[in-house]
């Protein structure tokens, strides 16, 4: 071969193997500068364990509007079912946060279930880095509710208040107009102790209630007899018992203990034996029994009365409510004896509950948790273990124990 020839292609196949070997290094410093990129979380480090000890409803939400991580309140609540947040208005703030990144707060209804009950909640929502949204949703019904009722409480008082006051300033007037009666002076003076006392009796009422809707703890509750409580509660309505020819008979057993305060339990005992002879005709008969069923104790209190009317049974608890508005002006009641048997009930851990048919009288029951006997570690015997030790009247009307047999 030619030498010069050789060189030639000697040089053209050496540019070319150079050639080569410069691009296999190049794409050698490629891959090498290459670092492989893992994919980013889809919610930051840490914000689900932020979102489980929250006690607001908590979501992160997505790019498109998917559920990333929702706490349990929230799907308690109701706002999110799987993947998607189920509250129209929340979800148009989302979109309108992760648009223009300013923080939002707005207080809503929810409307929920077939029944349509209503939620009222308040709603916060924030921006979480450049795509992620985070909805925090604080549930504020009972706090509405609660808000009516005060309301409502505040209107009843003042109404309830202003019979009484205003019939004892029209009394008053008319005492001074018959200043030279004193037949008149007499009969509007007996007339002004009764509203006096209603208007005392009121007041009172509503402080105790107030004190316990306010769902304060007991103050130093310890073992209460609910033998004393109930002879304390019959002695109070003794007198009003006789004057209408009306037994007392109480029928209970022994070593029956609950955990509580005595004189709230004799307060709500007092006040359906109260009840129960107010609403019945005369030469009738009231009955108290106490006895254990397993771990609790049953107070009843049953009247041969004129009896509750079915439409009223659900709301005779209510403050105020009256289902007899005359016979309760007739009688002095205030229409909060049974609300205040009903939270001492519920404070005591207990509940209580109302059986009755018009014209055949009435049965109201409160169930109290038995105390637990630390000797034995149980709540006291059982009802087979138990003597009845019955209190029965005596023809003067006293209450006196009878011996077991």
């Amino acid at each position: 071969m030619d030498p010069t020839l050789a060189a030639v292609l000697g040089g053209v196949i050496g540019a070319a193997l150079a050639l080569l070997s410069l691009g296999a290094m190049m794409i050698s410093e490629r891959a090498q500068r290459k670092i492989p990129e893992s994919p980013e979380p889809a919610v930051p480090s840490g914000v689900a364990t932020v979102l489980s000890v929250l006690r607001s409803s908590a979501v992160v939400m997505g790019p498109e509007d998917q559920v990333l991580q929702a706490s349990a309140p929230a799907h308690v609540l109701g706002i999110v079912r799987g993947e998607r947040l189920v509250v129209d208005d929340i979800l148009t703030m989302v979109r309108q946060v992760r648009r223009d990144g300013e923080i939002r707060q707005q207080d809503l209804e929810i409307v929920r279930g077939r029944l349509g009950a209503t939620q009222y909640v308040s709603a916060r929502v924030a921006p979480l880095g450049s795509q992620l949204v985070l909805v925090l949703v604080e549930d504020r019904t009972r706090e509405r509710r609660l808000e009516a009722i005060r309301r409502d409480f505040t209107v009843n008082v003042s109404h309830e208040l202003k019979t009484p006051v205003g019939a004892l300033i029209l009394l008053a007037d008319a005492v001074s107009e018959a200043s030279d009666d004193p037949e008149a002076v007499q009969r509007f003076s007996d007339r002004m102790r009764v509203e006096a006392s209603r208007l005392s009796r009121l007041v009172k009422e509503i402080i105790e209630l107030s004190r316990l809707q306010g769902d304060d703890p007991l103050e130093n509750p310890g073992p209460v007899d609910v033998n004393l409580v109930i002879e304390a509660a019959v002695d109070r309505c003794r007198i009003d018992a006789d004057d209408r020819d009306i037994r007392i008979v109480v029928k209970s057993e022994p070593e029956l203990e609950v955990l509580g305060s005595e004189d709230q339990l004799a307060m709500a005992i007092g006040n359906l034996v109260e009840n129960a002879i107010n609403y019945s005709p005369d030469g009738t008969r009231v009955a108290v029994t106490a006895h254990p069923i397993g771990d609790l104790v049953e107070v009843t209190v049953s009247d041969q009365g004129v009896g509750i009317p079915s439409s009223d049974l659900e709301r005779v608890f209510e403050r105020f409510y009256r289902v007899d508005r005359a016979r309760s002006r007739e009688t002095g009641g205030t229409g909060l004896g049974l609300s205040i048997v009903k939270h001492v009930a519920s404070i005591h851990g207990g509940d209580v509950r109302v059986w009755s048919v018009e014209g055949q009288g009435s049965t109201f029951t409160v169930r109290l948790p038995l105390r637990l006997d630390p000797a034995a570690g149980q709540t006291g015997l059982s009802s087979q273990d138990r003597p009845a030790v019955p209190l029965a009247p005596t023809p003067s009307g006293q209450m006196k124990k009878e011996t077991a047999s």
